[in-house]
């Protein structure tokens, strides 16, 4: 009987895939009847021999789906959360490395309480080095309330449900209430999933989750370089999905805005320190350009 079903979307990822799945078989804590393993690749250019390369390394029971089209990261994960045969599903960007076993220890939490509903753990650049974004607060928060809790949290090892949502580069969740509130928003093709989907969680079954920082992974992250173009794509994103929830494009902005002052003033003061940024300053402070310039427009727009 399965498990856990993990479920990895891939996009022109062969440079990842191989060195994830070989950190799920070198980690794996459960008997590999209770596992498993579904890919499902966006229309990647070498998805053929991406998954031939997967076969041969990892054998024939690797779940191998072809998404026709690259309806995004939420479409293709619903593909195979459809797919899954698992009561509880792991989330999981091909881009993550697993760190240690821990399946056992996720899967008897979910056994021991039939309301819980997600189980975040906590997120590395490094071996020796923590990520800073293993929680941040909902967007639906005040900025600049949401900047310093995010940073609380992360330096804390401290999530309040209420308040926060943990990565979605790495997480599970209950296949069952996954699907009574919809699985993913296909409407988001990227990023603020997270967000989202804690949400609506939340709205249904209450704040039954659980963060566990005993429990760690790595998310290759820590040589992207600061990309004003990446925040404007998270930023539009984010924007469609606080839409939903009732929020104006505009208070969506200068909450953001907010965000933003915080972030750069931290970066100014690491700069009298030696200890800043010039790239992630000067990105910042573009991406605070962009924001209010798009703020001035809908401030004039908006009817007296």
């Amino acid at each position: 009987m399965k498990r856990l079903s993990i479920i990895i979307v891939t996009y022109n990822s062969e440079r990842d895939i191989y060195d994830c799945l070989e950190s799920i078989r070198r980690h794996t804590d459960i008997a590999p009847e209770e596992l498993e393993i579904i890919i499902v690749d966006n229309n990647s250019r070498q998805a053929d021999a991406m998954f031939s390369e997967i076969h041969h390394r990892f054998g024939p029971d690797i779940i191998l789906l072809r998404n026709p089209r690259n309806g995004g990261y939420g479409q293709g994960n619903n593909l195979g959360i459809r797919q899954a045969s698992s009561p509880v599903i792991l989330i999981m960007n091909p881009d993550v490395r697993l760190m240690e076993p821990l399946f056992q220890t996720v899967l008897q939490a979910f056994d021991a309480d039939s309301r819980l509903s997600m189980y975040g753990i906590k997120q590395m650049l490094s071996p020796g080095e923590p990520s800073t974004n293993s929680i941040a607060c909902s967007y639906t928060l005040n900025g600049y309330l949401a900047t310093i809790l995010t940073a609380w949290a992360n330096r804390t090892d401290r999530y309040l449900p209420r308040l926060m949502y943990f990565s979605g580069s790495c997480f599970f969740i209950r296949k069952q209430m996954f699907k009574e509130i919809g699985l993913f928003d296909e409407e988001l093709f990227m990023y603020g999933e997270e967000d989202d989907i804690h949400y609506r969680m939340k709205q249904r079954y209450g704040c039954h989750m659980t963060y566990n920082p005993h429990l760690h992974y790595i998310h290759l992250t820590k040589e992207r370089q600061p990309d004003p173009e990446y925040e404007k794509r998270v930023f539009r994103s984010l924007s469609r999905m606080l839409s939903k929830k009732g929020y104006s494009e505009k208070t969506v902005t200068l909450n953001h805005l907010r965000r933003l002052r915080l972030q750069i003033l931290r970066q100014r003061l690491l700069t009298l320190f030696g200890r800043g940024n010039p790239t992630l300053l000067f990105m910042l402070q573009d991406f605070r350009k962009y924001l209010n310039d798009r703020y001035h427009c809908q401030s004039s727009s908006s009817p007296s």
